[in-house]
């Protein structure tokens, strides 16, 4: 009696699977870089500017909404609790960068008083957010 000889199969990598996983490798990132970014001041329609660019390292965000409504980071606070707030957090970090995040709607008279008190309470480095012109 002869007996045959075992022959093995050949081993095959399958694509599909790998391009699946990877596929959701992809997306699991986007995903979790999108969830990364964070806003610290209250939504307002910001006034358009040329010189805009990319936001700075924002530390603390002054926001006067168009109902008039005070905000730092996202915490409501009245007019006149800015300054203390400002000044302790100042306190912890000198360096703090001052975003004052003002609607369009709003006179400037309110966004030069915000200012004036971010200056008071020994702000040194302050900005104003505005978005980017759009190029047509």
């Amino acid at each position: 009696m002869k007996l045959q000889s075992f022959q093995p199969k050949k081993a095959r990598i399958e694509i599909i699977p790998m391009i699946d996983t990877i596929f959701f490798l992809l997306v699991f990132f986007m995903i979790a870089s999108l969830a990364m970014t964070t806003m610290k001041g209250m939504p307002v329609n910001l006034p358009k500017a040329s010189s805009a660019n990319d936001k700075p390292m924002v530390k603390a965000v002054l926001t006067l909404t168009a109902t008039g409504n005070y905000y730092i980071d996202k915490k409501q606070v009245p007019f006149n609790r800015i300054y203390p707030e400002l000044k302790a957090r100042l306190a912890e970090n000198p360096r703090l960068v001052v975003v004052i995040n003002c609607d369009k709607q709003q006179k400037w008279e309110r966004g030069i008083q915000l200012a004036d008190e971010a200056k008071r309470a020994g702000a040194e480095l302050l900005t104003i957010a505005t978005e980017p012109k759009v190029k047509a």
